[in-house]
């Protein structure tokens, strides 16, 4: 089951995605909410990494990046919260530092720090 928390920022429609189990197994998952979310009137996405699955994370795959590539095509922001501090993988490591120095696609530990960096 999933919820939508709706937070408007500075005119800036933000949906924050609340679940208790993973929501994309798939790029065709994203692509769902991504749409569904879009059509709703929503600007930019939270969703916290535990309702990803684990494989986005393994950069190998290539799921991240054509999850994340839709996000681009819609030109919906996306802030993915959880725990990065403490990434062992450097590829990993690396693109969350890449991404979190773009203001599209970022990664961060909290809420509060995504509708922070969403509000700009």
């Amino acid at each position: 089951m999933m919820t939508i928390k709706t937070h408007i920022i500075n005119q800036i429609n933000i949906a924050e995605v609340v679940a208790e189990s993973v929501l994309i197994q798939t790029p065709d998952d994203a692509l769902d909410l991504l749409a569904n979310l879009y059509y709703q009137g929503f600007d930019s996405i939270i969703i916290n990494q535990l309702h990803i699955t684990p494989l986005f994370f393994e950069l190998s795959n290539g799921m991240a990046g054509e999850i994340l590539q839709k996000f681009s095509n819609y030109r919906v922001r996306l802030v993915v919260t959880g725990e990065f501090e403490n990434v062992t993988s450097k590829s990993l490591k690396d693109f969350v530092y890449e991404s979190n120095k773009g203001r599209h696609i970022n990664f961060l530990g909290t809420t509060a720090d995504a509708l922070q960096a969403l509000s700009k």
